[in-house]
């Protein structure tokens, strides 16, 4: 089957599932998730794998196992293409709509130490700074995990601490409620801003080595 876009019975799906987060209620509407959700994403993210690689569609079910919140579902359905072990691009559903990301979203501590490094550098620290620049002029918005403080072995003034300070980088874009949405030309969407991100994405694959 070919992608047509999410329908509003995805929306209403995630609207209904933050309220009643319940084997019960899940078990009463999977087919509307299997229809509604999976099949589109599993379609959507599917036209998109020649061009950034194969695409994984996360489990909707939540590890709870060390988890003080027992609720058994995720309240969205994310899809992720990894270029690296977690870097690569994102996009997902849920009750406020779709949202685009790319970046790293973990990394070792061999592989962040070699981030930090090249952000130190005054050649690709100033490239890094630019591409998040321009992403964020284009509407995006930078995000990832970051040290309260400076981290171990880095002056707090640092030209660059604010970056320094991550421990992942993101950039995520929300589409929300747009009528695109609900159309097959998400794909189109979806594929141009992924484009976009690649500088970011590959920035990251430079130098986290």
């Amino acid at each position: 089957m070919t992608f047509e876009g999410f329908p509003e019975a995805a929306l209403d799906f995630y609207d209904d599932l933050e309220i009643d987060n319940s084997k019960v209620f899940w078990d009463a509407h999977k087919d509307t998730y299997r229809d509604a959700v999976a099949a589109p994403m599993t379609e959507l993210t599917g036209a998109l794998a020649a061009e950034f690689g194969e695409v994984k569609v996360f489990r909707p079910y939540r590890d709870v196992r060390f988890s003080t919140d027992k609720t058994p579902y995720k309240t969205h359905q994310g899809a992720f293409v990894a270029v690296a072990p977690a870097t690569g691009y994102y996009v997902e559903i849920s009750a406020p709509g779709v949202r685009v990301a790319a970046g790293f979203y973990h990394a070792e501590a061999e592989v962040l130490a070699a981030v930090r490094q090249a952000i130190d550098s005054d050649l690709f620290g100033p490239e890094l700074e630019t591409i998040l620049a321009t992403l964020t002029k284009a509407g995006w918005e930078v995000g990832g995990d970051q040290l309260k403080t400076a981290p171990r072995g880095w002056p707090k003034d640092h030209p660059r601490i604010g970056l320094l300070r991550h421990k992942s980088i993101t950039v995520a874009k929300d589409y929300g409620f747009d009528p695109v949405i609900h159309t097959a030309g998400l794909i189109d969407r979806v594929r141009k801003d992924w484009r976009q991100t690649r500088p970011l994405v590959d920035w990251i694959l430079a130098h986290a080595a």
